[in-house]
């Protein structure tokens, strides 16, 4: 512990980076590629997961971790199993018209739970298949069959039906009752979602899709600056992992003379305000500790990975700042998450995390969440048991896009994604810059 504390940053950030990654080391399938969503030992595969695991092969190749062989082949052992898997409307397929469901039985692949055919983990599968046909551009057979796969995968994907006769994309649906009832409108998310249906060569949604979803964005001000609300941080990170948005923009966001670059940084401020304003009086709150967003906390009714604690608590919710909800559960995986937007408040977070809660960590990876106002065995009060595969993934490509922008600079390139920003309406900046020829 000694040699951690005395530490350079960069020895920090990439211990850390290194940890997340071999979650997917241990926790894949090697016979299908599936990868568990959580560390827990029954836990199903998230097809988001898969997404998160095939876009950090590539960082763990240039980083010495994995040989690119062997990189190459875990890749196109997943792609091969969502290639050839089961798509119909039977309840034991895997998917439908391209879309797969959120969660599968790690063993065969088939729909677990009662689990919806989701839309946005859909897209963050895909949005790492088009990762990985992007680096792996050999031309040995193995990287010959990813793009090939790569290409059947996102061609197939029936963008149009998602929409449901609505102007916005559906959430999901299941083969019992249809769609359900909610779609993806107001900031969240789901902005790589329409970037990736309105770059299909095959399915592509209306342009008017994007501007029928930008046009119920939540806007309110922070110290005399708009800022476009969200309050779960994960939100202001995830399309991001994937697309730079540095000094491109929509005309949504151009009118209030900022991107969505600048915006996560907005929010990185507002969540540090918020923490150290702390109007709830939660315990550890502070500038430097901070990070509200989606992640299991204490539950009130009690779980089989948590004991019955106090009615006010939330259990899984998604959690943010500055209009919550919030029962002072942290996600310990934000800050660091934030590296490419603010590296000080990144490292002054992470810091201060694992200075002021020795034990947190869970085998050298951050827990989902912990809340210290919850009574535990140390400082840390309840700490989740598990580690998350989407945190661990999320970590492993902010850190990199931090380090040398290599998962930005891989997607710039692809012309699915500069079609989808274009009929987004989006210019300036790399989108204004001629494509790099292939």
């Amino acid at each position: 512990m000694l040699q951690q504390v005395n530490e350079t940053d960069d020895a920090l950030i990439d211990r850390l980076q290194r940890s997340a990654f071999e979650y997917f080391m241990l926790h894949t399938n090697p016979e299908n590629g599936l990868v568990a969503d959580t560390s827990i030992k029954t836990s199903h595969c998230s097809i988001a997961a898969v997404g998160f695991a095939l876009s950090s092969y590539p960082v763990a190749v240039e980083r010495g971790w994995i040989s690119r062989a062997d990189a190459a082949k875990r890749v196109l052992t997943a792609l091969d199993f969502f290639a050839d898997s089961q798509q119909g409307e039977e309840r034991g397929a895997t998917g439908h018209r391209g879309f797969y469901y959120h969660f599968l039985y790690m063993e065969s692949g088939n729909r677990a739970w009662n689990s919806e055919l989701s839309t946005i983990d859909t897209g963050l599968l895909l949005m790492g298949v088009l990762t990985a046909a992007a680096y792996f551009n050999g031309s040995s057979q193995t990287e010959r069959d990813i793009r090939k796969q790569a290409k059947l995968l996102y061609e197939r994907c029936d963008w149009h039906w998602a929409l449901n006769k609505g102007p916005t994309i559906s959430m999901g649906w299941k083969p019992a009752s249809g769609f359900l009832r909610w779609r993806y409108q107001g900031y969240d998310e789901a902005v790589f979602l329409y970037v990736l249906a309105l770059g299909s060569p095959t399915h592509a949604i209306p342009p008017a899709s994007y501007d029928a979803f930008a046009s119920t964005y939540t806007w309110m001000m922070f110290k005399d600056a708009p800022f476009l609300y969200a309050g779960p941080l994960f939100i202001h990170l995830f399309s991001h992992a994937w697309i730079d948005f540095r000094g491109i923009r929509d005309k949504h966001v151009a009118d209030k003379d900022i991107d969505y670059f600048s915006n996560t940084q907005t929010a990185i401020a507002v969540q540090r305000d918020y923490t150290e304003r702390n109007p709830n009086h939660f315990v550890g709150y502070g500038k430097d500790v901070w990070g509200l967003s989606a992640c299991d906390g204490p539950n009130p009714t009690g779980t089989k990975h948590s004991q019955r604690y106090s009615p006010k608590v939330l259990g899984y919710a998604a959690r943010g700042a500055p209009l919550g909800p919030d029962d002072g559960t942290i996600a310990p995986w934000g800050p660091l998450s934030c590296l490419p937007f603010d590296r000080q408040a990144a490292l002054d977070g992470t810091k201060a995390l694992l200075s002021n809660y020795p034990n947190l960590l869970l085998d050298g990876r951050f827990p989902g969440g912990f809340n210290p106002s919850v009574k535990g065995s140390g400082p840390e009060g309840w700490v989740d048991d598990r580690s998350v595969a989407l945190d661990q993934g999320l970590l492993v490509m902010m850190i990199e896009n931090a380090r040398t922008g290599m998962i930005w600079n891989l997607m710039r390139q692809s012309p699915i994604l500069r079609s989808g920003l274009e009929r987004a309406g989006f210019t300036g900046g790399w989108l204004d810059e001629k494509p790099a020829i292939a």
